[in-house]
């Protein structure tokens, strides 16, 4: 994509200039067009529905708004708003109401902090502690951390802590004891229970043994849920996201959506996936894909599945070994037969399906999924994505462009896994792994993300790590495997118009545009032409979505 000189952007599908309400004026704004060109433009209308009416320079756009308010944003920078193509909402909400392990350096840190939280808030011998975000990895522990640990610190209270990136928790022999797991419990298939010499299980579930102690935990309140919900929008709002791809729903969580869309409290556009193919997916799927619902503030469209674990906790599945495991090649949750089955299941219903498949056996099994059932259920229009992509074997990344398959990926993944990642899968199969330049290359449309609350929800820190193959510290120099970097106006796209495309979007958000949501943000520095270190350091000034503001910094 190439710079267009300022004001280029002429009106696209010019609206009529009746209902005009606002104009931005001395914007500094970028965007871009129908032919995915960068474009810079100075205006900015939109009428009391939401919908842009007209964008580019100053005299262009006042022909087009007569009588409307002025804002005058006195040269600050205005983007789309950004799009995250893989989140978790409710998640990230119930990250902010709970403990939250992500800053822990080390073991002892993360016990102070476990201590900590259970003195701020106290309860009797049944009332659980839960939290996320550790890391064994980051901790340079090299091994799991293990139930005896954190019996030390909280002692009788059970307590339940996910791994940062939700395939593994980490328990407390009280947990364990209510979770009636013992040294005869067997692994459930998909997951794992890791043990020690003697066979005891240690206090690490892996993927589906996870549900061990999830089945025990108490069940959430609709107030409590509600609390989560509006704390993850009010996040999403503050980090510039104005749309949300939801990867993973049931049925409680649709009936919280529809209903702060009917109330007009949902402060970001979801397009939401529902989780997996079984009572949820029959309940919900009944009339068929919502694609779209109050003004396209919500759609459920969508099935996630799971092929495969994480990379970090080793549930990725591999065609080979492990590197650094031997003995060991990971977690195929399906066999390839029920995979397909709940594929065709989805398809056939009209679902676009998002597979989550992080190792190359994963990918390869969903991608053999595809290859056998888009044309049999003749779906190709329904735009079926690989979510992650994450580890591929370098013959099988052709396919997904053969395939029409999207990649959804998640840019922050590869500067969070570059501690491990070669160390899993060794030095020829990391050729395919983060492999963003040979996505591009061969005409594939990425649809970033995050995966939050794995990751930050702040779409600058993609950005930056898209560009740069570097953490937020500027490590490694040079940047990790550089050659796999995005140019900035690819990371650009990949958050706004791809991403929309991604959900079926792109006519509706993604670029600013006539015609389309005006989903916009304004931004404290100018993205193109800070160095690239700094992207990460953009901090939003203001979020609006349909024309209505839903964040201002204070």
């Amino acid at each position: 994509m190439r710079l267009m000189p300022l004001f280029v952007l002429a009106p696209l599908a010019l609206l009529s200039a009746a209902h005009a309400a606002t104009v931005l004026d001395r914007a500094n704004g970028y965007t871009l067009n129908s032919k995915n060109e960068l474009v810079r433009f100075s205006s900015l209308a939109f009428d009391d529905a939401g919908r842009i009416i007209s964008v580019g320079s100053a005299a262009q756009v006042a022909a087009r708004a007569p009588g409307a308010r002025h804002i005058d944003l006195q040269g600050q920078t205005v983007l789309p708003g950004l799009i995250d193509a893989h989140g978790h909402v409710f998640g990230l909400g119930q990250m902010l109401t709970e403990l939250d392990l992500s800053a822990s350096v080390n073991l002892a840190d993360a016990l102070k902090a476990t201590a900590a939280y259970a003195r701020a808030n106290p309860g009797d011998d049944s009332a659980w502690l839960r939290g996320r975000g550790w890391n064994q990895e980051v901790w340079k522990l090299g091994r799991f951390p293990t139930a005896a640990e954190l019996d030390k610190v909280v002692p009788r209270r059970p307590v339940w802590l996910e791994r940062v990136d939700g395939h593994a928790g980490w328990a407390n022999s009280a947990a364990l004891k209510l979770a009636g797991i013992t040294k005869a419990t067997a692994d459930p298939v998909g997951g794992k229970i890791i043990r020690d010499s003697a066979g005891n299980a240690t206090g690490i579930l892996v993927d589906a043994a996870k549900e061990l102690v999830e089945k025990v935990l108490p069940p959430q309140s609709e107030a409590q849920a509600r609390l989560v919900l509006e704390r993850a929008l009010a996040e999403i709002a503050r980090v510039g996201l104005t749309t949300v791809h939801d990867a993973g729903i049931d049925v409680a969580s649709d009936a919280l959506y529809r209903d702060y869309a009917d109330n007009g409290k949902l402060s970001a556009r979801v397009y939401a996936m529902i989780g997996g193919t079984e009572r949820d997916f029959d309940v919900l799927a009944a009339k068929g894909p919502l694609k779209t619902y109050a003004n396209d503030m919500y759609a459920l469209r969508a099935v996630k599945l799971y092929s495969d674990g994480a990379l970090g906790s080793r549930g990725a599945a591999l065609i080979a070994p492990y590197s650094d495991e031997p003995t060991s090649h990971g977690l195929l949750f399906k066999s390839d037969a029920q995979m397909r089955a709940m594929m065709e299941k989805a398809m056939k219903k009209g679902y676009q399906v998002n597979v989550h498949a992080i190792g190359d056996a994963g990918n390869r099994q969903i991608l053999d999924g595809y290859q056998e059932l888009i044309g049999k259920t003749a779906t190709s229009g329904l735009r079926h994505r690989i979510e992650h992509a994450q580890v591929v074997a370098l013959p099988d990344i052709a396919r997904f462009r053969q395939a029409g398959v999207i990649p959804s990926m998640q840019p922050t993944h590869a500067t969070s896994d570059m501690n491990m990642a070669e160390q899993r899968v060794g030095a020829e199969r990391i050729k395919g792994a983060y492999a963003w330049r040979t996505f591009l290359k061969q005409g594939s449309r990425i649809a970033c993300g995050s995966d939050f609350p794995v990751e930050s929800p702040n779409p600058f820190y993609g950005i930056h790590a898209a560009v740069t193959r570097q953490n937020g510290a500027g490590v490694p120099a040079g940047g990790w495997h550089k050659e796999q970097a995005m140019t900035l106006p690819e990371a650009f796209r990949c958050f706004t118009l791809d991403a929309a495309f991604a959900g079926h979007q792109e006519n509706q958000v993604g670029s600013l545009e006539a015609g389309k949501w005006a989903d916009f943000i304004v931004i404290d520095r100018d993205l193109f032409t800070i160095a690239p270190a700094d992207i990460g350091k953009i901090g939003v000034l203001q979020t609006w979505v349909a024309g209505k503001q839903v964040f201002l910094k204070k």
